[in-house]
């Protein structure tokens, strides 16, 4: 009998997958298990989802017009292929670049820093032990049982409780732990339980997913996970899953699989490193931007891809665990946060609550820089808020030698007299990430190789003290200068890592973006820069970046680095909050009813600002000696 299935096998980790005729390779990876780098959503445009061909006949995988427009004449004869537009015909072994993949060396941002908050989570357990009913005490068990725990009281027991509690109570002769989670009694376990109270906050990112297991009743953090956000294989921003809830029937279905598979493998990880129970796990705090927590509750976020970009919810009503699959107690509760309006969502809620922003006197601005940009202004009392499409050059998308920030991404750059760098994982370099990419080009305009405008100069206009070894580095090819990073003998793939003129303006709009949106929250507040207390970096990117090249570039305002403070991830850590504190959960709500939000598609000043903002500083501003 013919197989209609082709078997597929990945290199170099071995991983094997069977695969029906026409089966796009991106799929057939995901599949495996391999989550291949799409920025593009998918559309075969940016190059970064590259595989190799090394086994199987010519007509197993042949190359598409994009695969030709993409690559080199040489290259897709040796084999290469985009992931994302190949499709399989045949039997085929398939070797996935490091480059091309999400690793779980990733430097995500796992770590938070933030003021005390007061214990009062809204899961509390009480361990009884209850005298037997007697005919001189004859009351019901929901009544003997509340009057053992009283002060605290629950709210009347639903049929599923009033089913289990007979035989729970008798079988343990009375004796056991009630748990409450907000008001509702949801179970009655065996013995004292008391001290297994957990919690997780969860994270959401576009990009990236953050766990932190937390003890509910010491506040101590247990262990934290990070992972991929696997819906990156469909896209990197929001506006690729957006699209795919629009134009495909199961878009949204497989999306929210994926987000709440991952979610669960967090959980796993967490409850195995820490020796628990998941049924002790009694709530689970959410936070993402809205499209991302729109997605996780199922809901279709495809109002927000159109004018005037509206969510479904500011305020979700509380679910159990199981209604989204959640591995916990399935009983358990999940509390997403609320959201404030456009793309200003759950996560926006979460920094203000983490930084106390919500109670700043003083001037000053909250900027979570990544994919998409959050802006906070709080001024006099008031907060307005506004989100940026920055685009994914931070995250080393739509740059030529561009990386995420793994094993063999160049972070550091520094240039006096020559060119020295930091790479990931102290690796030969395989590309270049965010923070590198910021400190290049803030070291080149330092030195005169780059001119305000974004041009890189030629050999012939650069100043006269520019070191030798870097002038050197200056080639000039296809009409215009580009900047050599590693020669191809130092490197892993055994090509040169360039720094394009075009990488350049991926950076101006990436960097553009957020300054002009933080230039318009000051303009409506008739503040300048330097009227700015503090700026507060949040988020998985912010924390790497060197304070001095962000504003060396324009990044931030001209303000004394010592004004600038890394908040670490604010979002991980107001969902711990939340799990934390019943007030937190209503300072949350409070927040996302009274912020001010701006839109920025809505605004004919921002054009301006964002053109203004895609120069660079004619000079640093040299307020402060930066340290790292």
């Amino acid at each position: 009998m013919k197989r209609l299935e082709h078997k597929i096998t990945f290199e170099p980790t071995g991983r094997q997958v069977y695969a029906l005729p026409g089966t796009i390779l991106l799929e057939a990876a995901a599949q495996a298990g391999l989550i291949v780098q799409t920025p593009c959503g998918g559309q075969g445009q940016c190059g970064k989802c590259r595989v190799k061909i090394v086994s199987g006949q010519a007509s197993a995988c042949p190359p598409t017009a994009n695969c030709r427009s993409a690559m080199s004449a040489a290259e897709v004869e040796q084999g290469y292929r985009l992931a994302c537009q190949a499709r399989v015909q045949g039997d085929l072994v398939v070797e996935v670049p490091v480059s091309s993949l999400f690793e779980s060396q990733q430097q995500i941002l796992v770590h938070a820093s933030g003021a005390p908050v007061e214990l009062s989570p809204v899961i509390s357990k009480h361990f009884v032990e209850l005298a037997a009913p007697s005919q001189a005490d004859a009351r019901s068990d929901v009544e003997r049982l509340r009057a053992a725990i009283q002060p605290v009281d629950f709210d009347p027991v639903g049929v599923r409780m009033l089913r289990l509690l007979p035989g729970v109570l008798r079988r343990q002769g009375f004796r056991g732990t009630a748990v409450i989670v907000d008001g509702d009694l949801i179970d009655f376990e065996t013995g004292d339980t008391t001290d297994k109270c957990y919690g997780v906050a969860v994270d959401i990112g576009t990009t990236t997913l953050v766990g932190t297991l937390v003890h509910l009743k010491t506040g101590l953090d247990l262990g934290v996970e990070a992972r991929i956000n696997p819906q990156t294989s469909y896209g990197d921003d929001v506006v690729s899953r957006i699209r795919k809830c629009r134009e495909e029937a199961k878009g949204l279905a497989q999306l929210q699989r994926v987000i709440i598979g991952a979610v669960n493998d967090i959980v796993d990880e967490l409850v195995r490193a820490a020796g628990i129970d998941r049924t002790h796990i009694y709530e689970i705090a959410m936070a993402g931007n809205t499209t991302m927590q729109q997605i996780l509750c199922g809901i279709d976020p495809s109002a927000l891809g159109e004018l005037p970009f509206v969510p479904a919810f500011t305020d979700v009503p509380q679910l159990n665990a199981s209604d989204l699959g959640l591995d916990i107690n399935p009983y358990g509760k999940v509390f997403i946060f609320p959201q404030i309006g456009g793309f200003v969502g759950g996560d926006t809620v979460a920094g203000i609550i983490a930084s106390r922003l919500d109670c700043e006197n003083e001037t000053v601005i909250f900027v979570d820089i990544g994919t998409n940009g959050e802006i906070v202004l709080a001024h006099q009392g008031q907060l307005i808020a506004t989100s940026v499409a920055a685009g994914p050059a931070f995250e080393g998308a739509r740059i030529s030698c561009g990386m995420r920030a793994v094993n063999g991404a160049i972070e550091k750059v520094v240039m006096n007299g020559d060119l020295a760098i930091n790479v990931i994982g102290n690796t030969r370099p395989a590309g270049l990430c965010g923070s590198g990419l910021i400190d290049a080009v803030a070291e080149l305009l330092r030195l005169g190789l780059l001119d305000p405008t974004g041009r890189l100069r030629t050999p012939a206009e650069i100043p006269a003290g520019a070191p030798p070894t870097l002038r050197k580095r200056l080639i000039k090819q296809n009409g215009h200068v580009d900047f050599l990073l590693a020669h191809k003998t130092e490197t892993v793939s055994g090509e040169s890592l360039i720094l394009t003129q075009r990488d350049i303006r991926e950076l101006q709009l990436a960097s553009g973006a957020i300054r002009a949106g933080i230039s318009i929250l000051l303009e409506m507040q008739a503040l300048r820069s330097a009227d700015l207390k503090r700026v507060l970096l949040a988020g998985a990117f912010g924390n790497f970046i060197r304070r001095n090249h962000a504003r060396r570039i324009g990044l931030l305002p001209p303000i004394p680095c010592d004004r600038i403070r890394f908040i670490g991830n604010a979002s991980s850590l107001g969902a711990k909050r939340a799990l934390l504190s019943k007030a937190e959960k209503l300072s949350a709500a409070k927040i996302a009813r009274t912020v001010r939000h701006v839109d920025l598609s809505l605004a004919p000043e921002f054009q301006a600002a964002f053109s203004a903002a895609m120069l660079f500083p004619e000079n640093d501003p040299g307020l402060s000696v930066e340290v790292g």
